[in-house]
């Protein structure tokens, strides 16, 4: 039974890491609608700011 398990561990980290970065991109995504529905101009300058240094995927548009 253990070399069950041995098998099973790999693909289990592979679909966790898999998993919690589709969260990070929803998060990001959800972000992202909030600072476009935002009125004030300070958050969309602070949001291209983080666009443009790379911290945010590129594939989100910038506004």
């Amino acid at each position: 039974m253990g070399w069950l398990q041995s098998l099973l561990c790999p693909l289990k980290k592979l679909w966790d890491r898999l998993h919690s970065s589709h969260k990070k991109r929803r998060g990001i995504y959800i972000l992202y609608k909030d600072v476009k529905s935002c009125p004030c101009e300070d958050v969309h300058v602070l949001w291209s700011i983080l666009v443009e240094s790379g911290a945010a995927p590129a594939s989100l548009p910038s506004k």
